[in-house]
This record gives C-alpha cells, sequence and structure tokens, in this order.
C-alpha cells in the first residue's frame, strides 16, 4: 500500500524537489503553501509521514505542528522539520513539540529518501 506524504513548504521549489524524489518510489504527495493550508489539508486526508518548513507566512511550522498534533489522524504521525534554521535553540523547540527529526535546506535526495523510509515505511 502507497504511503502518503505531507509536504508543508511554502517554496514551490521544495515542494516540486520532494516530489521528484519521492513520486518515483511510490509515495504519494499532498502539499500545502503554509501552515494553515497544511492544517486544513491534514483535516481532509491522512497522511502517513509530515514533512514541514518552520519560515512560511500566515502560520509558522512550530503553530502548524502544534495543531496537526491536536488532530486525532496525525498525533502519532511522524513529523519532520526541512527548513533553512539550524540553530539548536530552533532545533529544541522542535524537539519539545514532539516532531521525530531535523533536515537542513538544501537537502540531499537520498537523505529525504532515507528519513521517509526509516519513520514512515
Amino acid at each position: 500500500m502507497a504511503k502518503t506524504i505531507l509536504c508543508i513548504d511554502d517554496s514551490p521549489t521544495i515542494r516540486l524537489l520532494v516530489r521528484k524524489t519521492l513520486e518515483p518510489l511510490g509515495y504519494t504527495i499532498l502539499e500545502a503553501d503554509d501552515g494553515k493550508t497544511g492544517v486544513e489539508t491534514a483535516r481532509k486526508a491522512s497522511a502517513d509521514f509530515v514533512l514541514v518548513d518552520v519560515n512560511m507566512p500566515i502560520m509558522n511550522g512550530f503553530d502548524c505542528v502544534k495543531m496537526l498534533k491536536t488532530l486525532p489522524n496525525y498525533s502519532s504521525t511522524p513529523m519532520v522539520f526541512l527548513t533553512t534554521e539550524s540553530g539548536e535553540e530552533k532545533r529544541n523547540q522542535g524537539r519539545e513539540l514532539g516532531v521525530s527529526g531535523w533536515m537542513v535546506k538544501p537537502f540531499e535526495a537520498d537523505a529525504l529518501v532515507k528519513i521517509v523510509r526509516m519513520l514512515a515505511g
């Protein structure tokens, strides 16, 4: 059964790279261009894994993850920040929210595949 990945990022280029990296491997990709839209998408569809940018308009990644974690279908869904942020304070903030990992942009395709397979199957 194909796994579904929700990619929440305001960069169309990053969403395209995620799609081009994961779709050929059989993953279904859902996309949202800001945190608010990401939460709305999550309410309508179930995903096995979520990639979230930290810096986005309307709703940032931290607030987005907080809201996603309150949804019954997403309370235990693996979530990884995919962001340009690399500071320890922000990483700690992510850990406190229960994110499963942190990837810094630009990302290596192999590293993305590895973390998705490890956390989503």
